[in-house]
């Protein structure tokens, strides 16, 4: 049975770490705002890029370039984004999941995010390279993502890339997906709300003129493309990570608050208990 002293222990214990999940909640809070305004203020851009890149492209029937080349996959990359730190939930280990599916021996890495190469260290998978990036993403971190997987499918090392990351829903709701990211004409999983499908740009028989050359324009702007598409890739990554610790940290501030007023009761229960005693001692002592 617990006593007066092990409870007011246990209360001061659970208070303490209350204020230290309440601190937390609230610096996640306010940086969640921030990455969450990036990563929907991003979305018309790549929706815009995107539908510019496929009417490009299947515009200029007879272009081909080494990013478009579809080949049968003998080895793999994947850029597996995690987030640096823990207390977010599920949203690491959900992850961690659909890496887990991929063929070890075919399967060559690349990390963004402390946690996804410890995870790879943990579970002894080949990683190729391991990239961080801050709670403000920057461009020039996801072109140097961007850059090292589109080195890897032009020199023939891998036949495909994906990407495992979180997609941002909203503060409550980060979905974990397995995007593929080259080679470009693959790319099915961006289908953005306002593309037109494969068969009204077949159809359609405006002419574009691309200057100076159609070659140049649109090896230009796969390059870019993907550079922004692994730009917004982290944005949405950022935001789900700390609207997941947020929310995380809300829960356990939640949860021993809630442990407090439990203890509490029980402590005022068994004090309320000792002091009825003592006045029936004192009572039976009279008595006598």
């Amino acid at each position: 049975m617990n006593t007066p002293r092990d409870l007011r222990r246990r209360i001061r214990s659970v208070s303490s770490t209350a204020q230290i999940t309440k601190a937390m909640q609230m610096v996640a809070a306010s940086k969640m705002r921030r990455a969450q305004q990036a990563a929907l203020a991003g979305r018309p851009f790549v929706q815009m890029i995107y539908r510019i890149q496929r009417e490009a492209t299947t515009r200029v029937r007879e272009f081909t370039h080494p990013l478009l080349e579809v080949r049968p996959v003998g080895k793999r990359a994947v850029v597996l984004i995690a987030a640096d730190k823990g207390l977010c939930g599920a949203l690491n280990s959900n992850l961690f999941r659909l890496a887990s599916g991929f063929d070890s021996d075919t399967t060559l890495f690349i990390t963004a995010g402390r946690k996804a190469a410890q995870f790879i260290a943990r579970t002894r998978r080949r990683l190729h390279a391991e990239f961080s990036y801050a709670d403000n993403p920057h461009f020039a971190e996801a072109s140097a993502i961007a850059a090292l997987a589109r080195d890897l499918f032009v020199k023939r090392e891998v036949d495909e890339v994906r990407v495992i990351a979180t997609r941002f829903v909203n503060t409550l709701t980060q979905t974990p997906l397995c995007l593929e990211f080259l080679p470009v004409g693959e790319i099915r999983s961006l289908k953005l709300p306002g593309a037109r499908l494969e068969e009204e740009l077949a159809g359609d028989m405006i002419e574009a003129i691309f200057e100076p050359s159609p070659e140049f324009v649109l090896s230009y702007l796969l390059s870019k493309y993907l550079d922004i598409y692994m730009y917004q890739v982290l944005l949405n990554a950022k935001a789900s990570e700390l609207s997941a610790r947020m929310v995380s940290m809300k829960n356990a501030t939640d949860n021993a608050e809630s442990l407090i007023r439990g203890l509490k009761l029980e402590y005022n229960k068994l004090r309320q208990g000792n002091i009825t005693r003592e006045l029936l001692e004192i009572a039976g002592g009279q008595a006598e």
